[in-house]
This record gives structure tokens, C-alpha cells and sequence, in this order.
């Protein structure tokens, strides 16, 4: 199923968290952080502006992005996890 979001929505997949410590310690998915890191899936048309026109995204499909702890609307389709996002919410792009 694909995702197609609306206005100037971004759907991102958040990257899997480390299982093991730089030191080698395993961790249990109990104690792991959900990593604040994910791929940029398919974005939307763009803000509506006031003139009519549409504000140009930042950022494209493919990119490796950076964002908040409570960024976005996590959603579940077809037993995969989504964040749902504007691009207010993205600090950065990793490149």
C-alpha cells in the first residue's frame, strides 16, 4: 500500500534503533530509544501560500532527516510503523 500524504505533510520511516552500546553491551528492546532518525518516503504538494502558490519542500524522497522526540503522527499500516510529519518538524538532513 503506498501513502500518499496531503499539503505539506512528509511520511518518513524511522530507522531501526542500535541493538548493542559503542562498549558491546546488547540491549534488550526494552531499553532501547527510538532513534530520532528516518527516511523521507513521499511528501505531499507543498504549503499553500497566500498568493495561490505552493512552498517548495526542503527536503526530497530519499533523505536521511533528523527530528524531534515527539515529531510527527505515528501511524501503522500493514504492520509497518509511518511518522507522519510536516517540515517543521525536521531539524536536519544527514548527508
Amino acid at each position: 500500500m503506498k501513502v500518499v500524504p496531503l499539503n505539506d505533510k512528509i511520511v518518513v520511516k524511522r530507522l531501526e534503533a542500535e541493538s548493542k552500546t559503542a562498549g558491546g553491551i546488547v540491549l534488550p528492546d526494552s531499553a532501547r530509544e527510538k532513534p530520532k532518525q528516518g527516511k523521507v518516503l513521499s511528501r505531499g504538494d507543498g504549503k499553500h501560500m497566500e498568493n495561490g502558490k505552493r512552498a517548495p519542500f526542503q527536503v526530497k524522497e530519499g533523505d536521511r532527516v533528523l527530528f524531534s522526540s515527539y515529531a510527527g503522527s505515528e501511524v501503522n499500516i500493514d504492520g509497518e510503523e509511518y511518522l507522519i510529519m510536516t517540515e517543521d518538524d525536521i531539524l536536519a538532513i544527514v548527508e
